[in-house]
């Protein structure tokens, strides 16, 4: 009995001698698996250097329609809103007047003319009759005075005849310009006096004109470069980012500056062919001063900030990242300049938030070449 519990208490002390030698080996943590990423390569770009700004469409011509002449009118032959071309007959007064005016005035250019006619023959017979000393000097003066204020005369009738041609020619209201007519401001049927109530407006926007204005300082830059090449303006629609930018030229700088703001005033004409821009409309504008080629750029979404400053993680050959800090010099059409990175280095563009560095990945759908917007290249 005594030899049995002996060797009990000596397999019982061994096995909590075991247990205590195995609490005591250190445990190895499990390897944390790699954080899913997306990634893209840095890449070399032609860049823009640009100006940004806000500006304000205007029509590149405005007329406001007024009558010449005092009348009624009797008919509008356009729809409010509506494309017109010049010459286009809009609106007409009634006539019935000024056919009336000219008619007389013709009646009294004939009647001038026919008298004019005899004071002629009068004056030839007074000449012959005073050369043969038949005539007194007196009726031969006052013979050849009366022919001459007749054709006087007759020279001022045909001015009254084209004064009445040209009033009656101003009974048909016609466009000046091509483009847009809007609302019918006085309705057919009323009188309206000679330059007085304006009849519609017809705005030109085709081509037409955007307003904007950049901070006095750029204004020695903008000349030289605007000495070298037709500068570039970008307007984009704030309420309609979907719709394709509209391209513009610079034509325009202010012969100065505005004390009270500190800005130059600009202006640029587009085509506009597609009408997408409209008079008063509020919009963005970038002026591309120059392109810059062979320039390392990033997706934007790549740069993150944090307390040290703006940084980027760089994707090393083992699949765990660093982090870099950096600068970004400028931003434009989703992409970020960075000249501290060098071309093919690969930085990670999604997942950020839960790297840290030296931290493993597994990039997801593998490595954009470049960024999926394209390279932007005059």
């Amino acid at each position: 009995m005594k030899i049995n519990n002996i060797k009990t208490k000596i397999w019982s002390a061994a096995i909590v001698c075991a247990v205590l030698i195995a609490g005591c080996e250190k445990k190895t943590p499990p390897q944390a698996a790699p954080v899913p990423v997306t990634a893209a390569k840095v890449v070399l770009e032609t860049v823009p250097i640009e100006l940004a700004s806000f500006g304000v469409v205007e029509a590149n011509a405005s007329v406001m329609l007024k009558s010449q002449v005092a009348g009624t009118i009797k008919e509008v032959y356009f729809k409010e809103g509506q494309e017109v071309k010049q010459g286009d007959l809009l609106a007409l007064i009634d006539p019935n007047l000024y056919e009336a005016l000219l008619k007389a005035a013709q009646g009294t250019l004939e009647k001038d003319k026919a008298q004019l006619k005899n004071a002629r023959a009068e004056a030839a017979r007074q000449t012959e009759l005073f050369k043969k000393g038949f005539a007194s000097q007196t009726d031969y003066d006052n013979s050849i005075t009366a022919a001459d204020a007749l054709r006087a005369t007759i020279d001022s009738d045909k001015a009254a005849v084209d004064n009445a041609q040209l009033k009656l020619g101003y009974c048909s209201i016609r466009s000046p310009i091509d483009g847009v007519i809007g609302s019918l401001l006085v309705d057919r049927g009323n009188v309206i006096k000679e330059n007085d109530s304006a009849i519609a407006a017809v705005n030109q926007i085709r081509p037409i004109k955007i307003n904007f204005t950049l901070p006095q300082q750029y204004l020695p830059e903008i000349r030289r470069y605007m000495a070298q090449i037709n500068l570039d303006v970008i307007v984009n629609i704030p309420s309609a980012e979907k719709e394709k930018p509209v391209k513009a030229t610079l034509l325009f700088i202010d012969n100065a500056v505005d004390t009270q703001t500190g800005t130059i005033k600009l202006w640029a004409l587009s085509q506009n062919e597609d009408r997408v821009l409209w008079p008063g409309q509020f919009v963005n504008v970038t002026l591309v001063l120059t392109r810059e080629p062979n320039v390392p750029v990033v997706p934007s979404q790549a740069v993150q900030t944090g307390q040290q400053g703006q940084f980027v993680y760089i994707v090393k050959p083992d699949n765990t990242v660093e982090l870099q800090t950096l600068t970004v010099e400028r931003t434009f059409n989703g992409r970020s300049v960075v000249r501290a990175l060098a071309p093919g280095q690969t930085v990670v563009t999604d997942g950020q938030l839960r790297l840290t560095p030296g931290a493993k990945i597994q990039i997801k759908d593998g490595v954009e070449s470049e960024p999926q917007f394209g390279t932007n290249t005059k």
